[in-house]
């Protein structure tokens, strides 16, 4: 019992230092996001990297998604008559809520991974220390663009999966279900409207930043080599992915409150 106290204790007491140590990190941004240069090269290249690259893998997943929501409601809404409701609730789901979730946790994924990875390579390789040599401020080149390229295209990109999405679960309902496309249509533009969509698209900017942002701290903070290195991969993808699933939680009753009032 002592050890299992004990542990939990490193865990919250880890935990802590994580959030301290990246709510320093976004302080540093802030700071330095209001002194030139601002390096737009390096932030167009990012933008491309996470955002064009990313976009076979958001947009399968979105595909996949709506297929296999309108599918289970479908087959399961039959039994009771209520097939003609899959339009609604399967659309309503992926742009509020299952769309920005899952864009969110693909790019965490491959993105998260790949920042903690090369930036902690760079830390390894002694790279960091080169730059702040050369009087440059690693914030300001390798930590800002990463962010700013995050924020910049998990909207789109969630844009883009919702679009995908609602289309696939199209498909699903006109040759699976035998649902009119027109009806379904009509379906869909009678029950999103442009609050449903600024929520869930809303929702992505916070993600983003919960990305670059755990990416590039525990990248910054490798440590042991090149065992570390993959440490640090692992502890981003699965930190930004827990922030994304929990604050996800909180930011939907704060766009509630917020679209409502």
């Amino acid at each position: 019992m002592q050890q299992l106290a004990i542990h939990m204790g490193g865990k919250v007491l880890d935990l802590l230092r994580q959030l301290g140590g990246e709510w320093i990190l976004l302080q540093q941004v802030v700071k330095e996001l209001s002194r030139r240069p601002l390096y737009g090269r390096l932030i167009v290249d990012q933008i491309y990297q996470i955002g064009i690259r990313s976009s076979s893998l958001v947009l399968i997943t979105a595909a996949s998604t709506g297929m296999v929501m309108a599918l289970q409601f479908g087959l399961g809404l039959e039994k009771f008559g209520g097939k003609l409701y899959v339009p609604k609730i399967v659309s309503l789901s992926i742009v509020r809520e299952i769309g920005p979730v899952f864009c969110s946790l693909m790019l965490a994924a491959r993105v998260g991974a790949g920042i903690a990875s090369e930036i902690g390579s760079m830390v390894v390789t002694q790279q960091i220390d080169a730059i702040r040599a050369l009087g440059t401020s690693p914030i300001k080149k390798i930590v800002i663009p990463r962010i700013i390229g995050c924020v910049i295209a998990l909207p789109l990109l969630t844009a883009m999966g919702d679009l995908v999405g609602v289309t696939g679960g199209l498909l699903v309902g006109k040759h699976e279900l035998n649902l009119d496309p027109s009806f379904y249509l009509e379906k869909i533009f009678s029950t999103i409207t442009i609050t449903d969509y600024m929520a869930g698209i809303g929702k992505t900017f916070f993600f983003a930043l919960f990305i670059g942002l755990t990416s590039c701290y525990f990248g910054l903070n490798v440590s042991g080599g090149t065992k570390g290195v993959g440490q640090a991969t692992t502890k981003a993808v699965v930190a930004s992915s827990i922030m994304i699933l929990v604050s996800d939680y909180f930011l939907t009753k704060l766009f509630f409150l917020f679209f409502e009032v």
